[in-house]
Formats: C-alpha cells, structure tokens, sequence
C-alpha cells in the first residue's frame, strides 16, 4: 500500500483535498513556552469576577447573573484562542491568508445550527422566547459597516477584541475603547441625521425558505463556498503562516492556560453565543452597551440624553433608565473583559504596555470612534451585526461582511499614515 504525497505550495490548487493542509511559505512556527502564572493579575481578575456575579446575582436575580458568568467564559475563550476578526481580515486582504476567514465558517456555521435548533423550537430560559437578529438593508449598514472595518484597523480590534485585549492589559487598545464608547455615544446622540437613510426591510432566509431547516441549509451552503474561496486565494498566492502565541505543553494545561486552536475556540464560542440566546431570548451583543455608557456619562456630565431621539424608542428607553447591571450587552461586555484578564494571567502574558507611540494613540481613538458610529448605523458590528445576523439566516449579516471587506481593505492603506504595519508576502509570519 502506498501513501499520497501530502499537498505541497507546488501542488496545483485543484488537486487539494478540501481537507488538506492549505501551504504557506513557510512552516508554521513552534510555540513558545508559557511564562509563569501573573499570580497577582490573576487574583484581582478573579476576585472582581466572582464578587462581580455575586453582587449582581444578589441583586438583579439569575439572570443577569448567568449572563455576566457566559460573559466571563467568552472572554476566556476569546483569550485562550486568540479568535479574532480584525486580524482575519487584514491577513486575507495583505498576503491571502485565509485561515482566520475559514475559522470564521465554523464559528457561523455552528452557531447558525445552534440558532435554528433554538429559536425553531422556540426553547428559552427564564420565561424569554428566543428571536433572530434582523437588521434593515439599506445606506445604514452600508455606510456603517464600511466605517466600522476602516475603524477597526486603525484601532487594532474589533467589538469583541477591544474587550478581550482590554481585559488582558493592553494599555493601547483602552483609547480604542474610550473612542468606541465617545463615537457610539455621538451617533446615538446625532442619530436623527441618519435613522431614515433609505433601507428595505429585514430580509430572513427561513420566511423565504421552508423555515429554519431551510434557512440553515442556505446558510450553511454559503459558508461552504466562502470556505473553499478562502482556501484558493491562499493556495494560489502562499502566503506567510499565522504566529503562534506561546502555549503550554499538554492538553490539560492548554485547557486552563492556553492557547486554543482557532478551530476549537470558534466551537466553544458558538456554544456560549448560543447560551446568550438561550438565556435572554437575543443574540450575543457588544455595541449598544458603548452607547448606554457614554450616554450614562454624558447625563453625570450635565447633558440629557433622555431627550436624544435615540433613546425615546420604547426598548432604547427602558435600556437608558435601568440598572447597568441588568443590561445583557453590558453584563457579557463586562465579564469578556474580566475572562480575558484571568486567561491572560493564567498564561502569564498578561501585561501593561506604558509607552504607546504618539501615533499609534491617535489611530486607537479614531478607529474607535469610527467603529462606534459605524456599529449605530449599520445596527450592529462584527457581533451583533455579522456573527448574529449570519447565524440568524439574515441577509443583512452577508452583506456586512462582504462591505467590511471592502473597508478593512481601505483601512489597511491607511495604517502606514499612523505608523502601523501591514502583512508582506516576505514576512516570517503574518
């Protein structure tokens, strides 16, 4: 018996197997050991989590409780994987990696089954009736989810990658965050100039076809072709490897200190998105909550946003005026940040950067800014908006990948006016 050769950069695209390893230009490097445990960072993340929960369970009920705890875990497992969308795209768009975009597929394909199975039995928890995330196709999201992708690679993070590498101590991207919460909070305070952009009505795939069976056999199609996209761009153009983060030894350490594969932290991702759904009847979020704080701020500061247009719609209302900790957006934005900072220190990377080029400020603040009226506009971002409306069946979902895009490849032409890189075909890894 003898054994086919395995694909090499030589071997022509149509004669790989679609499970075959997709070449780079290079092996792959080892990981690095982990340092030692952040004994300190890890007990005030601790701590502040578990006092956290305690607090808000005592005082707001299961609920809210439950949904800071998934929180936490999805900042562990953001952390632990390394699972972003910023980097994805931009290592797609500069040399043709796709291995982030097809992690993406798994991420979307096993959440959009979860999704169907819930919300087509109608199955929640504390009395909550699941609903898909929807969004309107108009200028909106357009235009919104051009800025966002713009913004978020001037800001070095997306929705969920500002929390994460907030919570694991990267001094840059919290100006990221203060110009996500200031550019959310301008849009919901200007949101009369653009709330009746033109847009047609939410499209969703199980209206149109046979239901949620149908809708996950259309979604699920999709992403396989996005998948074998991905793997031809990078077989014809062999690109450079994704870095490895420093990992531990065995299993069991992975498990505890990390670091996940793309692969498995996109399944556990799905599982805990499908656990927001399950307990408070709406997909995982991030963006809103930026928007009720810096409003929150603005009212302590002497301003009324309780007049702003924004917040006079029924459900906004209810948001602005109830207790923070009782918001599903905030509670899980909250415990990502906290799960990030016990994963960090767990795997003893968890660290302050003190000096941060002047530039590389300015491009933290506007990207952050822009990603905030950008996600108010397009009604979500790569969360609410791309994650939550492709695993819905909803058209808006494809839509607001396939412009972001467009606008991380603005952004990319961008970055060197800030001083930051972009991947090359020359570089060891991407």
């Amino acid at each position: 018996m003898t054994t086919a050769p395995a694909p090499t950069a030589d071997t022509p695209a149509s004669r790989r197997g679609p499970l075959a390893p997709v070449p780079t230009s290079a092996p792959p490097p080892a990981a690095e050991p982990l340092p030692p445990v952040n004994k300190i960072p890890l007990a005030v993340a601790t701590v502040i989590g578990a006092g956290l929960t305690a607090w808000t369970w005592s005082e707001h009920g299961a609920k809210p409780g439950v949904l800071l705890l998934l929180g936490i875990a999805l900042g562990v497992a953001l952390f632990h994987s390394r699972f972003g969308f910023t980097s994805a795209w931009r290592q797609l768009i500069a040399v043709g990696n796709g291995t982030g975009l097809r992690a993406h597929t798994l991420l979307l394909g096993t959440t959009a089954a979860l999704f169907a199975l819930v919300i087509g039995t109608g199955t929640g928890l504390f009395g909550t009736t699941p609903a898909p995330s929807a969004g309107p196709i108009g200028f909106g999201l357009l235009i919104g989810a051009f800025l966002f992708a713009v913004g978020m690679q001037l800001g070095g993070a997306c929705a969920s990658g500002t929390l994460f590498a907030v919570g694991s101590g990267q001094s840059t991207i919290v100006l990221t965050l203060a110009g996500f919460v200031a550019g959310s909070t301008l849009a919901a305070w200007q949101w009369e100039l653009w709330r009746d952009l033109p847009a047609a009505d939410p499209f969703l795939f199980s209206d149109h076809f046979g239901g949620w069976g149908g809708s996950l056999a259309v979604t699920l199609v999709a992403l396989a072709v996005v998948y074998a996209v991905a793997r031809r761009v990078q077989a014809r153009r062999n690109p450079p490897p994704v870095g490895v983060p420093p990992s531990a030894r065995t299993t069991a350490a992975r498990v505890l200190r990390g670091s996940w594969t793309l692969w498995a932290g996109a399944l556990v991702l799905a599982v805990l998105g499908a656990g927001v759904l399950l307990v408070s009847g709406g997909a995982w979020g991030v963006t809103s909550a930026f928007a009720l704080w810096g409003s929150r701020i603005a009212d302590l500061l002497g301003g009324d946003p309780s007049g702003w247009a924004y917040w006079q719609q029924a459900g906004n209302a209810a948001q602005l005026h109830g207790p923070i900790l009782a918001d599903k957006n905030s509670l899980t934005d909250f415990g990502i940040m906290i799960g990030a900072g016990v994963a960090a220190a767990a795997g003893g990377v968890w660290t302050l950067h003190r000096s941060i080029p002047a530039r590389t400020a300015l491009a933290g603040v506007l990207g952050g800014v822009l990603m905030g009226i950008g996600a108010r506009m397009a009604g979500g971002c790569n969360i609410g908006a791309y994650l939550a409306g492709i695993a819905s069946g909803s058209l808006h979902g494809w839509i607001w990948g396939a412009v972001a895009l467009l606008g991380t490849y603005a952004g990319l032409k961008l970055r060197p006016l800030f001083g930051l890189g972009n991947p090359k075909p020359t570089d060891s890894v991407c």
